[in-house]
Parts: structure tokens; sequence; C-alpha cells
């Protein structure tokens, strides 16, 4: 399977708390819902697009409890994600979470690169992490992501949990799709590349 990181972000690159003020309160933050006031109809339909290709969640353990206290709670049926979230297999990578509520789950104690390592190579089109960013940003870092997805949204909160923050080497991007909402929103999708690449500026010349 490819691992893919889906993320929600503000320009800062913000990733907690998007979609309520009451979602992560954590660290005192005090500044989630922002990406409400941008949603729209495309937003809607592309992360469902996105959600369509999974064949399994990779969560860490907060975001996995609040994933589990939140999803089986909708009961709206015109929500395009709830049974697909509700259904797909989650695997939870903590070291002290002892059982999964959220069926179905499976736990994976230990360390997560080679966690992850084995099940990448389990048949299936993609493992995606949803929120989870010292997960994602961990696994980024250890070259395990293939795919990048953010929903990038126009405002700037100057605190909260930032989705790249740890240590690490440098890593390239190529952008595969990219679309803006009528709303603002920027959806950007990246195959990773390796590496960021680097060079010397030598005038204009060289690009024209």
């Amino acid at each position: 399977m490819k691992l893919a990181l889906i993320q929600f972000v503000t320009l800062d690159g913000v990733s907690q708390g998007p979609g309520s003020p009451a979602e992560d309160t954590s660290d005192d933050f005090d500044r989630g819902g922002w990406l409400v006031p941008y949603l729209d109809e495309m937003f809607i339909q592309r992360t469902s697009e996105w959600l369509d290709a999974a064949d399994g969640l990779l969560l860490g353990r907060r975001t996995y409890e609040a994933f589990a206290r939140d999803w089986p709670a909708i009961t709206d049926p015109r929500d395009p994600f709830t049974e697909r979230m509700n259904a797909l297999p989650k695997y939870v990578v903590s070291n002290t979470l002892t059982a999964g509520s959220w069926k179905p789950t499976t736990l994976l104690p230990g360390d997560p690169v080679a966690t992850v390592v084995d099940l990448k190579r389990r048949p299936g089109r993609e493992l995606q992490i949803h929120g989870s960013s010292h997960l994602g940003d961990c696994l980024l870092a250890a070259g395990l992501v293939d795919i990048v997805r953010l929903a990038v949204a126009p405002t700037v909160l100057r605190t909260g949990r930032r989705l790249l923050s740890g240590a690490g080497p440098t890593t390239g991007f190529r952008l595969t799709r990219h679309e803006a909402t009528s709303r603002g929103l920027l959806l950007l999708e990246y195959e990773v590349g390796g590496p960021a690449p680097i060079a010397e500026f030598d005038g204009v010349a060289q690009f024209v």
C-alpha cells in the first residue's frame, strides 16, 4: 500500500482543531474551527474522493480517541464520509492505548517506523493518515510517506500544533494536482520526491 498524508492546514502550517473550537483544546489552544468558514461543495466532493482511495486509516492515539468519540455519533444520512470512516480498518500507533472501541481497530505498539514499513508491504491502495500531525511528520521524515494532500485555509493563527515541526532530513515534492475553491481553500496533491533540491541562482537568463 502507499501511505498518504491528508491534512487541513492554515497558511502558517497549523493543523490543530480545524473543525470546531472544542475539537482539540490541548496546550490551551483556543482558535479551533478555523476551517469551517471556508467549506463548500467542492471541498466536500474532493475530500470524499480522497477517502475513496483508502483501504485503511493510520492514526495516532490522540486523533484516534477524538475520531472514535465523534464519528460513530454522526447520524446524518447525507454525510458522505461517516459510513466509510466507521467501516474502514483503523491502525493505531500507540504504546499507551490498551483497547480500541472504534471497530475494526488494530493497535500497533512499538516503533512506529518499523510498524508502518510492515503495513506498507500489505496489498492495497492507500493507507491514509488523517489528523495525527506528529505521526505524519515522523513518517514523512522517515521517508515512508508517498503522497501528501493538503487543504490550505487562507488564515493565519500564530499558535497551535503545526503539521511539520520535527527534526529530520529535507523533503522535496512534485505537485500533481491543484485547485482553488470558491471560498479560497487551496486543494493540493503532491508526490514525495526524495531530498529537497537546491541550486544557485545565477540570474534570470537561466530560466528563459
